[in-house]
C-alpha cells in the first residue's frame, strides 16, 4: 500500500499547489485521460494510451525516433528476413531485462505476440495483417536457442512490411513470468495488465488510477540509457483552462491538448515555450452503414452530400486556428503516396442537389463525439453546417472512453474520429479503412462497410513489390474513398505541446506512439 500512497499524496500536493515549482525530480504532465481504456498493450489503442505505453515496453524493433520511416533495433539484436518463407530470424539482445528483472527470453516474445492475437482487441487487426489469427498464431512462432526465435507469416508481405507491422505499441513485449501469477480464466492477464505494467521500458507503473492519474518510476535497468527523471506523474485535467492554468503557473511542467485558444493565450508568455510538432493525426466524420436504426446511413448520396457540408476552411482557419490544415485522403501528408488534392468545399446548396436527387428528406443522424477539442469543435461546427444543408445532426458527447465502447460495439451512427498510422507504411492506413475480412477491427469492420473488392485491392498493393507499381495502387485506392465511402476525412494536425522553458530533451513524432520522456531533464 506504502508505494501507491507515496504518488497519491504527492499528487494531492501538487494539485493544492500554487505557483509552486514542480520537485526536480519528478516531470508532472497534464492532459486528459479519459479515453484510456486499458493499458495493456495488446489492447491499448486510444491516443492517451498509446502515447504512455512506449514508456512502459519496447519492442524488438521500433522507428528510429528522428527519421521514422526507418526501424532500428531496440529488444533485437539483428535480424534476417527470408522474402521466400515468409520467415524473420531474430537475435535478442543477451543482456536485455524486464522491469522485474527477469531476462528477456524467446518465450516472451512468443508469449506477447499469442496473447495479442488470441486476446483480439481493438488493434489485433496490425497483426492481423500478417495472416496471424487465433487458431494459427501458434505455429508462426518458434524457439531456435535461448536467443534466437523465428517469425513466421501467411500473408503475402515483405519482411520490410512485416518489420514496420513489428514495431507498432501491439507488438510490445511483455515479460510472461510476471504477468502468469496474475492470468484469470485464460485472459493471458489482460485484466491486471490495464491498470499495472510489465515490460522493459524507461519507466514502470508506480500506480494508475482511472481518470486522476498515472505515476510511473525509472526503471534504470532498461535496455539503453536510463531515465534522466525519477518519476512521472500525468495527471488526468479534463478542462483545457485547467491545463493552461497549471503550465503556465509552473505547477505542471508539460501541458498537451490544450486546444487553440489557450495555446494561442501561452504564445510568448514568460516561462513557458509552445512546441509545434507534425503530426499524422488526422479527424474524420464516418457513418456506420451496418446500423439498421437508421437506413439512411446505407445511402452513397448522404456520404456524397456530407463532402460538401463540412465548412473545412472555418473549422482550420477559424476554429482550431491553424493547429489542423485541409486534408481529403486517407493517407496523412508526410507519408509516400499521400493524396493531397482537396476536392470538396463547403456547398450547402451542391449538397441539398444531390439530396434531392436521391430523393432523400428530412435526413437525420446522431453524432457520437468525444466532449474535448478539437473533438467537439469539429462536431459544433458540423451540426451548424449540415442543418444549412437541410441536415439534422444530434450530438451526443461523452468522454472518450465512452465513445471508444460504444464504436467499438457498432452502436454509433455516425462518430468524429481520431486516427494515426499505426506503422510508416501506407498499408496501415489502407487496412483500416479499405479492408474488412469480417474478422478484423478495422474502421471499415466497425462501421460494416462491406468491401470485398477494395478488400482485394489492398492486399494487392501491400504485396506489390514494385515501389512505382505499390504507389499507383495506393493513390488508386485514395482517389476511390474519397468518391465514395462512409468516410468524410476533414484534417490534418500539427501538434501543440506546451513545455516550461527549463525543460529540455523532450521529444515527439509524427506518431503518437511517439513520445518520449527518458531523455527530459529539468
Amino acid at each position: 500500500m506504502q508505494r501507491k500512497v507515496l504518488p497519491l499524496l504527492l499528487l494531492a500536493a501538487l494539485s493544492a499547489a500554487s505557483h509552486a515549482a514542480t520537485p526536480p525530480d519528478t516531470l508532472v504532465v497534464a492532459q486528459g485521460l479519459d479515453d484510456i481504456v486499458s493499458l495493456d498493450p495488446a489492447e491499448a489503442n486510444e491516443l492517451s494510451s498509446i502515447q504512455t505505453v512506449p514508456s512502459l515496453y519496447q519492442r524488438l524493433v521500433q522507428a528510429d525516433r528522428t527519421d521514422p520511416a526507418k526501424i532500428v533495433p531496440i529488444l533485437a539484436a539483428s535480424w534476417e528476413g527470408d522474402a521466400a518463407h515468409k520467415k524473420l530470424t531474430i537475435k535478442l539482445r543477451p543482456d536485455a531485462k524486464f522491469a522485474s528483472g527477469n531476462p528477456l527470453r524467446p518465450e516472451d516474445v512468443i508469449f506477447s505476440y499469442t496473447r495479442a492475437v488470441t486476446l483480439n482487441k481493438s488493434p489485433a487487426f496490425i497483426l492481423n495483417v500478417l495472416g496471424w489469427q487465433p487458431d494459427n498464431i501458434a505455429s508462426q512462432l518458434k524457439k531456435v536457442d535461448d536467443h534466437t526465435l523465428e517469425v513466421h507469416w501467411t500473408a503475402d508481405v515483405s519482411p520490410a512490411v512485416a518489420l514496420n507491422i513489428l514495431s507498432t505499441p501491439i507488438a510490445s513485449i511483455v515479460d510472461e513470468k510476471a504477468v502468469e501469477p496474475n492470468v484469470k480464466a485464460g485472459d493471458f492477464g489482460n485484466e491486471w495488465l490495464k491498470m499495472h505494467s510489465a515490460g522493459s521500458g524507461p519507466f514502470k507503473m508506480r500506480v494508475y488510477q482511472p481518470h486522476q492519474a498515472i505515476v510511473l518510476d525509472a526503471n534504470p535497468t532498461s535496455p539503453g540509457d536510463a531515465p534522466k527523471v525519477k518519476n512521472i506523474i500525468i495527471k488526468n485535467v479534463p478542462d483545457p483552462a485547467a491545463r493552461r492554468l497549471l503550465i503556465q503557473q509552473g505547477d505542471a511542467d508539460i501541458a498537451r491538448d490544450l486546444g487553440s485558444d489557450q495555446t494561442s493565450a501561452l504564445e510568448g508568455k514568460p516561462g513557458v515555450k509552445v512546441l509545434s510538432i507534425p503530426s499524422a493525426e488526422q479527424n474524420y466524420l464516418v457513418f456506420n452503414v451496418g446500423n439498421n436504426a437508421n437506413p439512411l446511413l446505407k445511402n452513397p448520396a448522404l456520404w456524397e452530400a456530407a463532402r460538401y457540408l463540412v465548412d473545412y476552411q472555418g473549422i482550420t482557419k477559424d476554429l482550431l486556428k491553424g493547429q489542423y490544415f485541409v486534408h481529403q485522403s486517407f493517407l496523412p501528408v508526410g507519408f509516400p503516396g499521400a493524396l493531397e488534392n482537396s476536392p470538396f468545399k463547403f456547398d450547402p446548396a451542391k449538397a441539398k442537389e444531390i439530396l434531392a436527387k436521391a430523393g432523400i428528406k428530412d435526413a437525420h443522424f446522431s453524432l457520437d463525439v468525444e466532449n474535448k477539442p478539437p473533438f467537439i469543435t469539429i462536431a459544433q461546427s458540423m451540426q451548424a453546417s449540415f442543418a444549412q444543408g437541410g441536415v439534422k445532426v444530434d450530438l451526443l458527447p461523452a468522454a472518450g472512453s465512452q465513445v471508444y465502447a460504444r464504436v467499438r460495439a457498432k452502436q454509433h451512427q455516425a462518430a468524429i474520429r481520431l486516427w494515426i498510422p499505426d506503422y510508416f507504411d501506407a498499408h496501415s492506413n489502407a487496412s483500416a479503412f479499405a479492408y474488412n475480412d469480417g474478422k478484423a477491427s478495422t474502421v471499415a469492420g466497425l462501421n460494416g462497410w462491406q468491401i470485398p473488392e477494395l478488400s482485394k485491392q489492398t492486399l494487392a498493393a501491400v504485396a506489390e513489390a514494385d515501389p512505382a507499381k505499390r504507389k499507383t495502387l495506393y493513390t488508386k485506392l485514395q482517389e476511390e474513398l474519397q468518391r465514395s465511402s462512409p468516410y468524410v476525412f476533414v484534417d490534418q494536425g500539427k501538434t501543440q505541446v506546451v513545455v516550461r522553458d527549463n525543460i529540455k530533451g523532450y521529444q515527439q513524432g509524427l506518431n503518437a506512439d511517439m513520445v518520449y520522456y527518458d531523455n527530459v531533464t529539468k
